[in-house]
C-alpha cells in the first residue's frame, strides 16, 4: 500500500468538545427560561378567563332580573368570593342610575394569585 494513498484522520479535540458543550447548555438554558415564561403567561391566562366567567355570569343573573328588582338599587353590592382552584375570586358591583328609565351595572372581579389583579365588566338596563 503506498504511503500518499493514506489519509489522516483527525478526531475533536477535547476543547472543541467542551466549546460545544457550553454553546448547547446556554441554548437549553434559554430555552429552559422561555418555558418557564410560558408556563405562568398559562397560569394567569386561566385565572383571567375564570375571572371573566364569573364576571359574565353574575351580569348575566342581574340582567334577567326586573328593573325595579332590590338587587338593582343604586350603590355598591358585595357579592362574596368564588374559589376556582384555589384561588379566590371576589366578586362585587355597582348600579348607577343614568335616567329614569335606564341603569348601569358595572361588575368587577378582583383575586390574588401572587400579584393583585381586577377585571370589570358593564352593561346597562333599561325599564
Amino acid at each position: 500500500m503506498n504511503r500518499s494513498m493514506v489519509v489522516k484522520k483527525d478526531g475533536f479535540s477535547l476543547i472543541e468538545v467542551l466549546i460545544a458543550l457550553i454553546f448547547l447548555a446556554v441554548g437549553l438554558l434559554a430555552i429552559a427560561s422561555l418555558h418557564v415564561t410560558s408556563v405562568r403567561g398559562n397560569f394567569f391566562s386561566n385565572n383571567l378567563m375564570q375571572a371573566t366567567y364569573v364576571a359574565q355570569d353574575q351580569l348575566e343573573y342581574l340582567e334577567s332580573l326586573s328593573f325595579d328588582d332590590p338587587l338593582l338599587s343604586t350603590g355598591d353590592h358585595p357579592d362574596g368570593a368564588t374559589n376556582i382552584s384555589g384561588i379566590d375570586f371576589n366578586r362585587t358591583y355597582r348600579v348607577d342610575l343614568l335616567s329614569g328609565n335606564l341603569k348601569s351595572v358595572k361588575c368587577t372581579v378582583s383575586w390574588n394569585d401572587g400579584a393583585n389583579h381586577n377585571i370589570s365588566f358593564s352593561t346597562r338596563k333599561s325599564q
